[in-house]
């Protein structure tokens, strides 16, 4: 009722193109492509890169969208969820209001309000987490086995980084001062230990920060190795 309800503020027309959009097939884009692509950001390919965004981005956040519409045990009646499902309404309606990409004018305005979608969606995991918690409140303790929603969960996620990853390429070609070794936000020489590394002492922070003690880690490996 609660998730009917708070859809009744959005016009049908916008909630029928989402069911519409979500139908569509995303398009692939791999880390190779985007780092060859990006290797040149000149102006025609900004705009390309833009129009292509203006296409795919509707597809990837109606497919969300219509996840989190029908989300099981309820799950999709929490209002954090619910607020979540709004962003991402929200962002839909604002990529299929621009207008179509066609010059340079176009993609810097397009570009600017891909910048701003992605700061309405910062806190999209802490928000989920809220409400994977309010479920686990109002459920039988004895039944909190929801491994359907942690199957969404990592979907969900997963497609959120790959939402996040084109819009900040797109985004961080504009930078004339690129970090050294990067195209775009791409490092082309990302030290899968320093990864290692900064992950283990960010959750050992948290460990600290929640139980006062936490495991030591070791990470073997080379410390040279570096992608690509």
């Amino acid at each position: 009722m609660a998730a009917k309800k708070a859809l009744a503020s959005f016009p049908k027309v916008l909630l029928d193109e989402v069911e519409k959009w979500g139908g569509r097939k995303q398009t692939g884009v791999s880390l190779r492509y985007m780092t060859k692509f990006g290797s040149q950001p000149t102006s025609r390919n900004l705009v390309f890169s833009a129009q292509f965004l203006h296409k795919e981005l509707p597809i990837r956040i109606a497919r969300r969208t219509l996840e989190l519409q029908s989300l099981p045990f309820g799950l999709s009646q929490k209002p954090a969820v619910l607020k979540v499902r709004d962003w991402y309404l929200e962002s839909f309606h604002d990529i299929r209001s621009f207008p179509e990409v066609k010059d340079t004018n176009d993609e810097l305005g397009f570009t600017n309000m891909i910048k701003m979608i992605k700061v309405r969606h910062n806190n999209v995991v802490p928000m989920m987490a809220l409400g994977v918690q309010q479920l686990k409140n109002d459920i039988n303790p004895k039944a909190r086995k929801l491994d359907e929603i942690h199957q969404f969960l990592d979907r969900f996620y997963m497609s959120r980084i790959g939402i996040r990853m084109l819009i900040g390429q797109h985004v961080a070609l504009h930078d004339h001062n690129p970090q050294p070794d990067c195209v775009g936000c791409i490092h082309t020489k990302v030290s899968p230990m320093d990864v290692a590394r900064n992950a283990s002492e960010d959750a050992r922070a948290i460990c600290l920060r929640e139980y006062g003690s936490a495991p030591d880690v070791n990470i073997y490996g080379d410390q040279c190795f570096t992608f690509p």
